[in-house]
């Protein structure tokens, strides 16, 4: 029986040479992979905010609270960890969401941007799926244009719907053009760091790469707003976090710096159109260095190959983590001024263990870096899953390598990677607070408080690795131990959550050293739970089937 197959149409041309053919179908593809990736991400930032919004109106329901909120923020830990802080003379809860929430959702909006830009794009060429497309019926722009108009309208729609959450709580001073100005804010900042996704998804041919110089970025942005309103805030003017927050949503409703992020994004658009001319196909305009000419014997075990593989992600790591504990730890000195004569920050303070302001202070700060530190842990344990659906694991495994082995080569690099993270975090702090406050001590003190954190993280990973031998599609899913331990030890004192929203995360059973005695059985448990997870994993990992999506 014959088979009759019809020719593909003609490539007809989209503007002058058709580069811009089949950008349609690609972005319906796309939508079609992540039909339920997107929704989760828009509906877990939008619920996550309206939670946050409704906990500010139960917590502080009398305008005496919300104005002993004010001078907490207005201080200089609060300046640094929220922003300049606006309308505090008249503290209502459209402030607080303004001053308080804006700047953290928007880095979850930007890090969506990122992981969803660099999913179909630099990942795709890594994995050689990319040249397959390309040898079809699809310009040259398309694959870039298709993304931007997938991740673009994921911000669009989570504006939207941030707006409809908000403007409809029915919380007092939080109005719809409030609501709306908020929406279009995360969507602004999710817009530019979609464009420098674009950027330096042309940069490096590792789609890890291009994501951790995206997630830098991030980073930088957080850094300079932090710096900038701590000093004179011009800093926070080169910060799209500034940008948003420079709205001054629901107190005074500007509009005009969103215009900087969208101005800015398009630059950094045809920058990307540019430079992905000057390259081919699975390449990047940075060339790979060129290795020696024969491998050390490491690198040809489980082990030295996975190290190999995440040694730049680790690096990147290692570096900001140490830079983060370095800025945080800086304001240790400053907790005496700006909590001393803060009624309301005294009475939180001193629910925390530790009789000095400031080891309580160094306390929390420890438990929100270990809980960031997580995220590599995660990030790292995801690399085996790249490896299998890039079908580069099969043909390691039809050698003389083990399945057991090889996975537990990935898992090695991830655990004592996290160790080395989250040591240099709390190396970092130590430092900055040594010299800030003028105690040596805690030179060797917060290392040790990080390092109290490991079997914590070492969950994290051991949930990661667990869904891998199980339901590998469901790798996702570990991402709610992460975000939850950072929403809880982020807003928790501020919105005074329950003692059982706390224990439901494994970092907050960790002793919040160095205010806190150390407490062996809880980290002894939580070591336990993460060796039987990892054991889970490597055991039915063994027994299903390798896959190729």
């Amino acid at each position: 029986m014959a088979a009759v197959t019809e020719a593909p149409p003609a490539a007809g041309p989209s503007g002058r040479d058709g580069t811009l053919t089949g950008t349609g179908t690609m972005a319906g593809f796309m939508l079609r992979r992540d039909r339920i990736r997107i929704p989760v991400w828009i509906l877990g930032i939008t619920l996550t905010t309206l939670m946050t919004a409704s906990n500010l109106k139960s917590t502080y329901g009398t305008a005496e609270g919300r104005q002993s909120r004010a001078a907490l923020v207005d201080s200089p830990t609060g300046i640094a960890f929220s922003g300049p802080g606006y309308g505090l003379d008249d503290y209502t809860y459209g402030a607080m969401l303004a001053n308080e929430v804006l700047g953290f959702v928007a880095i979850f909006v930007a890090l969506m941007s990122v992981l969803l830009f660099n999913r179909h794009t630099r990942t795709e060429e890594e994995a050689g799926r990319a040249e397959l497309v390309r040898a079809s019926v699809v310009g040259r722009h398309a694959p870039i244009t298709a993304a931007l108009i997938v991740v673009g309208g994921a911000n669009v729609a989570l504006g939207a719907f941030m707006t409809l959450a908000l403007g409809g709580s029915g919380i007092e001073t939080v109005t719809w053009p409030g609501s709306l100005l908020f929406g279009a804010s995360l969507t602004a900042v999710g817009l530019f760091f979609t464009a420098v996704a674009a950027v330096t998804a042309q940069l490096t041919e590792y789609g890890r790469g291009a994501a951790g110089m995206a997630g830098a970025a991030i980073g930088v942005a957080y850094a300079l707003r932090a710096v900038g309103d701590m000093g004179n805030g011009a800093l926070a003017w080169l910060s799209p976090i500034g940008w948003a927050q420079a709205t001054r949503v629901y107190v005074d409703d500007r509009w005009w710096p969103l215009a900087l992020a969208l101005v800015l994004a398009a630059a950094l658009v045809a920058v990307a159109f540019s430079l992905i001319t000057r390259r081919d196909v699975g390449a990047g305009l940075m060339p790979p260095r060129p290795g020696p000419r024969t491998a050390s014997p490491f690198l040809g075990t489980p082990l030295g190959s996975a190290l190999r593989l995440q040694r730049a992600a680790l690096l990147w790591w290692s570096v900001s983590m140490a830079a983060l504990g370095l800025v945080y730890g800086a304001f240790a000195g400053d907790v005496q001024d700006a909590i001393g004569d803060n009624e309301t920050m005294r009475e939180w303070v001193q629910t925390l263990p530790g009789a000095d302001l400031t080891d309580q202070f160094l306390g929390v700060i420890m438990s929100m870096l270990a809980a960031i530190c997580g995220i590599y842990a995660i990030l790292a344990l995801q690399r085996p899953r790249g490896e299998e659906t890039g079908g580069r694991a099969e043909p390691v495994l039809a050698a003389a390598v083990s399945r057991t082995r090889w996975l537990a080569g990935h898992l090695a690099v991830a655990l004592a990677g996290s160790v080395a993270v989250l040591l240099l975090s709390g190396l970092g702090a130590g430092i900055a607070a040594a010299f800030s406050v003028g105690d040596a001590e805690l030179l060797y003190m917060m290392p040790a408080a990080a390092l109290a954190y490991v079997p914590a993280v070492w969950v994290a990973a051991g949930v990661v690795v667990a869904l891998y031998g199980l339901a590998p599609r469901a790798m996702g899913l570990a991402w709610a131990v992460v975000v939850y331990a950072v929403i809880v030890t982020t807003f928790g004192g501020l919105l005074q959550f329950p003692g059982w929203m706390n224990d439901l995360s494994p970092f907050g059973h960790v002793p919040q050293l160095p205010g806190a005695q150390m407490s062996w059985p809880p980290v002894l448990v939580l070591t336990a739970i993460a060796a039987a997870l990892a054991a889970v994993g490597l055991a039915a990992f063994r027994r299903r089937d390798l896959t190729l999506r």
